[in-house]
């Protein structure tokens, strides 16, 4: 019983590693034009990469990251402010190369499996 409770784990955590690297790309493709982080869930979602509520899709430190945000009125109500992001200049260069780089790896990784 133990061995298997140590297999799922396992198998769970090289499961988040590998979805952590996609939802990256995932991210990026949809950040073309600007989206909230809710908008830019649910788009992930209709598109087949679910995304669960508390999973950070936004930047921490903007200036860190191949995108910028905003923040900017929602609704027109002063006191509810979302958080607005857009790939930049650097971002847009980002994802070419990532998805230029995942289409290799899912070549080799095909041919592998």
């Amino acid at each position: 019983m133990s061995q298997s409770i140590d297999n799922h784990e396992r198998f769970e955590n090289l499961r988040l590693e590998l979805r952590r690297g996609c939802l990256s790309l995932a991210v990026l493709s949809q950040l073309k034009t600007e989206r909230y982080g809710y908008t830019l869930r649910k788009a992930l979602n209709e598109q087949g990469m679910e995304i669960d509520e508390g999973t950070a899709l936004s930047p921490a430190s903007p200036a860190r990251e191949p995108w910028t945000s905003d923040q900017r009125m929602e609704g027109g109500r002063e006191t509810q402010q979302a958080l607005l992001s857009a790939l930049s200049s650097e971002g847009k260069q980002v994802l070419k190369q990532l998805a230029a780089e995942w289409q290799s790896i899912n070549k080799s990784l095909n041919g592998i499996l």
